[in-house]
């Protein structure tokens, strides 16, 4: 195992990829107040949503009137997801409000085929060559590294599992694109679309990377977790010095295109900076504003999610130990007594009598 890093940098993702699986009926003022909140939480880099088609992605038809309407918070870096040269000329009017020029260069592959037929419209062939305009770019552009965006390595909910040098060859094909321009690939971003990847698959995963491409240093992750264990495998990550993470409040968020629709959500992003903290990692984030921001986010959606730090609250410490006599605590709201105050729960019953030795012992 590798020493913790000092700090990671932790990418939220509520507004994009959170909001876009969600009620295309929300409202710009319900988002509004929403992204708000993240502004409060010490994000340095915020995504509004999505400059995308409203046929395709209904959610995000009232992009361009939050992006005129929203306050920037001092600090705070507010970019977009833009796909094709129109959406990047919608999201590049309001600039530098938002801010989609200043970006990682970076290519994008795809292991598995059905997924990028249905997510892109791409063959994994097709997305590989089409890529060859951002390394152009980047090669004009003067810079000397870029990245690859690996998309779905570990399996496909419509192929299954990938085998690590069937993935391997892809990222291979990426990376020699780069090569051939006489130009390297530092970055590497993981994406789990499927909720494929476990953690010792993961490690196996980077220590090959590492091993055959020694020039890539900055490893990020975009994990899905429609099965519960991408925290385990933050973790692992954590421990192999990955210092790039990409969540969202309350686990918010899903794909329309792996089959597995709203469940394949995130990381929560209050779970994860408790983790970290709680670790010694700093995040440079406010957990008690990112569990009110997971709050908001519930009401803006409509809906329960599915964090726990923003449920439970974090570890009691020093003044924030609860009372030795609290009442009984059953329910969820009763349970946010740590934020609420102690009148969620005070027509509950008490376990001791008043006089109990047991409330005036110094310990």
């Amino acid at each position: 195992m590798r020493q913790l890093p000092t700090s990671v940098e932790i990418r939220d993702d509520t507004m994009r990829e959170g909001l876009q699986i969600e009620n295309k009926d929300i409202s710009v003022e319900e988002k509004l107040r929403l992204l708000d909140a993240l502004g409060d939480t010490g994000l340095k880099v915020i995504s509004i949503g999505s400059f995308v088609s409203p046929k395709w992605t209904p959610q995000m038809a009232n992009i361009d009137e939050l992006a005129e309407r929203f306050e920037p918070k001092p600090g705070v870096k507010y970019t977009a997801a833009v796909f094709n040269r129109q959406g990047f000329e919608r999201a590049d009017k309001f600039y530098p409000k938002i801010d989609v020029r200043s970006r990682d260069y970076m290519t994008h592959v795809e292991v598995g085929a059905i997924f990028a037929m249905r997510n892109y419209n791409r063959t994994p062939d097709q997305l590989l060559r089409q890529g060859d305009s951002t390394i152009d770019a980047a090669k004009r552009a003067g810079v000397s590294s870029g990245g690859i965006a690996f998309g779905n390595p570990f399996g496909s909910n419509f192929e299954g599992d990938f085998s690590l040098e069937q993935s391997l060859s892809v990222l291979e094909a990426a990376i020699d694109r780069w090569h051939a321009r006489d130009l390297t690939v530092s970055i590497c971003r993981i994406i789990d679309d499927m909720g494929a990847c476990l953690p010792d698959q993961l490690i196996d995963m980077f220590t090959a990377i590492q091993q055959r491409w020694p020039e890539i240093t900055n490893f990020g992750l975009h994990l899905h977790n429609q099965r519960g264990v991408t925290n385990i495998c933050y973790y692992e990550a954590l421990k192999f010095g990955v210092t790039h993470f990409e969540t969202s409040l309350g686990g918010l968020g899903g794909c329309p295109y792996c089959g597995n629709g709203r469940s394949a959500g995130h990381v929560p992003t209050e779970d994860f900076a408790f983790l970290c903290e709680e670790l010694g990692v700093e995040t440079g984030l406010d957990l008690d504003k990112l569990i009110e921001a997971a709050a908001i986010a519930e009401e803006v959606v409509g809906h329960p999610l599915w964090g726990h730090v923003s449920k439970a609250g974090p570890r009691p410490r020093g003044e924030r130990l609860y009372p030795k006599n609290m009442p009984f605590v059953e329910t969820l709201d009763e349970a946010a007594h740590f934020r609420k105050g102690p009148s969620v729960y005070d027509h509950q019953l008490r376990p001791w009598k008043e006089d109990s030795a047991l409330l005036t012992s110094p310990d």
